[in-house]
């Protein structure tokens, strides 16, 4: 047992670098968008992407282009420029195809010299047929058929975006996991979990109807002041009530990241939702497993607390980068 204790503690010194390390490298929020125009044997490509994405890619009017690439087609001409009004950059380029293609094969690897979850959302047309796609990290490859999706095509899509994007980012699995440190039994945690779901869900269908649209840097740094909120619950307050009011209400800011996503992409809000809240509830029961495993192994050493001081400091540090960035 000394041995299982004395390998948490150092797993935990060392999950403390890694962590805190992580909100540097990362966005809540991180999207762009494209539209492929193919006419014949020739296309163009407009890649728009919001200019805080950019700062830290190097030479990206070639690096950003060098990313999304289109079998079969030879670029013959590009351009990228700041538009300061809109806070986005703007690529455009045109290829040439051997032949008029009916299909065209995209590889995207922008997650790779932006931020791991970075989403692009590409869109397309021939011949005024339309299709698009989605690419992350995992996702790196895509097929434009120019046809109309199946009604089966559309739910696994739509779900399974939500389910990467309930799960696309290290501050959204930071907050899962203070949501578990934060239920003091097993039907306090199925409360708060639904009552984050129904909050998340409430925003979502809401925020179209508000006049108030979120910027994508207050996205991230409400999300970050929600870890850290919840923490501060569990430190200071571990016998408060009322935690699955809470719990609703920090649902509503993480629905905020949903709004932007749909927003972007149109997407089906009750495909996308059902398949973030599958996600998310998968994530949430995996979370109680491994915690219940390490207060058994910790045996008395307060791995909450330690585990909620963790979240804290990271969720603070996370909300003043996205200040600053």
């Amino acid at each position: 047992m000394t041995g299982a204790v004395g390998y948490y503690n150092s797993c935990l010194r060392r999950s403390w670098i890694f962590l805190i390390a992580v909100p540097a490298c990362s966005h809540v929020v991180s999207m762009s968008s494209g539209d492929l125009t193919v006419y014949g044997v020739r296309a163009h490509y407009e890649l728009r992407m919001p200019l805080y994405e950019v700062s830290h890619v190097t030479a990206p009017e070639k690096t950003l282009l060098d990313h999304v690439r289109f079998a079969g087609a030879r670029m013959v001409a590009a351009n990228c420029a700041a538009d300061t009004a809109r806070a986005l950059y703007i690529c455009q380029a045109d290829y040439e195809f051997s032949a008029p293609p009916d299909r065209v094969d995209v590889d995207c690897t922008l997650a790779a010299v932006t931020v791991p979850n970075h989403v692009h959302l590409l869109r397309a047309e021939l011949g005024g047929k339309q299709d698009q796609a989605i690419f992350d990290i995992s996702f790196t490859h895509a097929t434009l058929r120019f046809r109309a999706p199946t009604a089966a095509e559309v739910a696994i899509t739509q779900a399974g975006a939500g389910w990467m994007r309930a799960l696309g980012g290290a501050v959204q699995l930071l907050f899962l996991a203070a949501l578990v440190l934060a239920a003091r039994t097993r039907r306090e945690l199925l409360m708060l979990s639904g009552m984050f779901l129904l909050g998340q869900v409430a925003c979502v269908l809401a925020a179209p109807h508000l006049a108030w649209q979120p910027a994508p840097r207050f996205v991230e740094a409400a999300a970050a002041l929600t870890v850290a909120y919840l923490a501060v619950e569990i430190l200071l307050l571990p016998q408060a009530g009322g935690r699955w009011a809470i719990a609703s209400v920090l649902g509503v800011f993480h629905g905020l990241y949903f709004h932007l996503f749909l927003q972007n992409t149109g997407y089906n809000a009750g495909w996308v939702l059902a398949g973030a809240a599958v996600a998310e509830i998968a994530a949430i029961s995996i979370f109680a497993l491994l915690f219940s495993r390490v207060a058994r192994i910790a045996n008395g050493r307060r791995p909450v607390q330690v585990s909620a001081l963790a979240l804290l400091a990271i969720g603070l540090i996370w909300f003043g980068l996205r200040l600053r960035s």
